[in-house]
């Protein structure tokens, strides 16, 4: 199994910036495709980016387009979100998530990932 630990959450003015962490353990982190998603209160997660083994090949939705930045450190089992000019849209549980990449697999479909951590509170305030 994969166990995922996200960090990082706050309260941040808009405009501000905030990076989130998720620590990985448990199996070779390097061959998961590494995932973010957010939960606004009383909705579906919705996906916010990835990023594949490698690091070679990131992906984004358009609401972070341009705003956010995933990265993945395989030698110390982390992957990050940085997050620029935040909105209070933006205000959300965020949740990591892990799975082994398939060859038709949709890297935005939640039911894609096998394995979330528990989630880190962001609340960017106007």
């Amino acid at each position: 199994q994969v166990h995922l630990v996200e960090s990082g959450g706050g309260l941040v003015q808009a405009g501000g910036s905030l990076r989130l962490s998720c620590a990985a353990s448990g199996r070779a982190f390097s061959n998961y495709v590494m995932g973010w998603f957010r939960q606004f209160p009383g909705k579906e997660r919705v996906f916010v980016a990835a990023i594949r083994w490698s690091g070679s090949s990131t992906y984004y939705a358009d609401s972070v387009q341009g705003r956010f930045i995933i990265s993945r450190d395989n030698a110390k089992n982390t992957v990050y979100l940085q997050m620029n000019s935040l909105k209070p849209e933006d205000t959300a549980v965020y949740y990591c998530a892990a799975t082994l990449e398939s060859p038709r697999m949709i890297y935005a479909w939640k039911d894609e990932y096998d394995y979330w951590g528990q989630g880190t509170q962001v609340t960017v305030s106007s």
